[in-house]
């Protein structure tokens, strides 16, 4: 007898590639940032472009089971809402110009400070990558004590020939001088100073356009997950 089918289990079709009506109604959306303007054109986002990233999402979860089984991808949850919380900006456009996902490990309780996987759709930055973009002080305070005091699998995450060879080293912004309580002349001061700690790869707005974009994606969030497996380990 066949499992039960849970009220919010979809089954989507495979992944085609975003169309390319996806990123030119984000730069209609650019130029045209009103609630009048998006309600009456509210269903060509979902069709062209919420919908594609729900197909992408629902693929990249079969195919990051084995290579990370304890992040979440789904395709309804995983998404951000495109509305824009206007009440401490300046900028009042009530609506985001992009469309991104986060991928957080099952059980946390704080998904937007949590280590985790990232895709951005954006008309000139398609980003695919991880980590912890906005981590608390506490959390930053934990990491750079795992780095300091057992520096060996901080180390051997960003020396890994793959991970170098894909991203690079760590991204995010860099404190000028030492942070509170470690001396600068510290063997691990360029690693100590960073105030984020993500990697990431950007990619050309076609390469998004191919159904191929999710083995994109999946060699991506595959080489970023042992860092975002070391930070959650460091308290991230």
């Amino acid at each position: 007898m066949p499992k039960p089918m849970h009220l919010d289990e979809v089954v989507y079709p495979p992944f085609a590639g975003f169309p390319p009506e996806a990123l030119r109604f984000l730069r209609r959306l650019k130029r045209n940032n009103t609630r009048s303007w998006f309600q009456a054109h509210k269903g060509e986002y979902e069709e062209q472009v919420r919908f594609p990233m729900q197909c992408l999402i629902a693929v990249l979860g079969n195919r990051m089971r084995s290579a990370a089984p304890e992040m979440e991808f789904h395709p309804g949850k995983s998404i951000f809402r495109i509305y824009r919380d206007v009440r401490f900006s300046k900028d009042k456009a009530p609506y985001k110009t992009n469309i991104a996902a986060s991928f957080e490990m099952r059980g946390r309780k704080h998904p937007t400070e949590s280590p985790g996987l990232y895709l951005g759709i954006e008309p000139g930055e398609i980003f695919v990558g991880g980590g912890v973009y906005m981590p608390t002080g506490d959390q930053l305070k934990g990491i750079r004590t795992a780095i300091a005091e057992h520096p060996d699998g901080f180390l051997e995450v960003i020396g890994d020939k793959g991970f170098r060879r894909m991203f690079g080293g760590i991204m995010g912004e860099q404190l000028a001088r030492a942070p509170l309580g470690y001396p600068p002349d510290h063997p691990h001061i360029a690693h100590l100073k960073y105030k984020q700690f993500y990697v990431g790869k950007i990619f050309e707005d076609r390469v998004c356009e191919s159904p191929r974009f999710v083995e994109n994606v999946t060699a991506v969030f595959t080489k970023t997950m042992p860092l975002v497996r070391w930070l959650a380990r460091a308290g991230a």
